[in-house]
């Protein structure tokens, strides 16, 4: 989880890097060419080709085009709010998640998880401090894409029990280069040098975070693994101020460890209850 946060940041900055320079779709078209050429190269040098062939590509459909959507949902939100409104309202994936992995996967919404996943919006809330001014045209498109992110991470927790995380981002790239390809034709713009580089830069973050997202996804329930994805808020937060100049307020913080203490609440056990599994 660490390595997704690191790279998840490094995502945003490039995208607000790139903002009203290169068109959005292009911007995915080039994350899902990198990544089709990476994991490609990867399967053939590892001697793992057979990993192309799955069984469950209608699943890997429904994932990549929904997250697809919320990834362009994302990134027209890093153009148009602070870095820190946009993670805060996309950390509404939690609750879409665990209440769409309880209905689809049969994972059990326990009220420890549920108070966990309250505490984390919480959170999010005190540090957005929700009113009029926030929840604008930009803010719905950003909720949109948590909605959209909430059903891919619920499809990437399926597809984790029978596909190795090698073939989850393969189909990732295969899926979405098409649908970036398409919606480019008509605004492409050729990327100067450093505009290269951050294409790179978001190319290679996108892998690295999915890859880490897909592993974390195997060892622990999905509602888990993104109640722990809310610290990247903080991390974002101090970013945007540094770079940006975006006001890093206190209720940041306050915020922050709300989140905090909602994911160590998550991840908690009573001592009876770890007695009971080392018997």
């Amino acid at each position: 989880m660490v390595g997704a946060l690191l790279s998840f940041c490094l995502m945003a900055v490039g995208a607000r890097e790139l903002s009203g320079e290169i068109n959005t779709a292009q911007v995915m078209l080039f994350r899902s060419t990198l990544g089709l050429v990476v994991i490609s190269l990867i399967l053939w040098a590892t001697k793992q080709t057979a990993l192309i062939h799955s069984p469950r590509i209608g699943l890997h459909c429904v994932r990549n085009g929904f997250h697809f959507m919320g990834q362009y949902g994302w990134l027209v939100g890093i153009t148009l709010l602070p870095l820190a409104e946009v993670f805060a309202l996309e950390f509404t994936v939690p609750l879409w998640t665990a209440l769409i992995a309880w209905l689809c996967l049969g994972e059990a919404l326990t009220l420890r998880k549920l108070s966990a996943i309250l505490l984390g919006l919480l959170g999010v809330m005190v540090i957005v401090k929700p009113g009029m001014a926030v929840f604008n045209l930009s803010s719905f498109i950003v909720l949109g894409a948590a909605c959209c992110y909430a059903i891919s991470h619920t499809s990437t927790k399926s597809l984790a029990v029978t596909e190795s995380p090698l073939t989850i981002l393969f189909y990732m790239s295969l899926v979405q280069l098409p649908l970036g390809l398409l919606l480019t034709l008509n605004h492409w713009t050729t990327p100067t040098l450093q505009q290269g580089g951050w294409l790179f830069i978001i190319g290679a973050t996108a892998l690295t975070a999915h890859f880490c997202m897909a592993k974390a996804m195997q060892h622990a329930e999905v509602s888990i693994v993104v109640i722990l994805d809310f610290m990247r808020l903080p991390a974002i937060g101090m970013v945007g101020a540094v770079l940006y100049g975006e006001s890093l307020a206190p209720s940041l913080f306050i915020g922050a460890l709300i989140m905090l203490i909602g994911n160590l609440f998550a991840l908690w056990q009573p001592k009876t209850a770890v007695k009971t599994l080392k018997s």
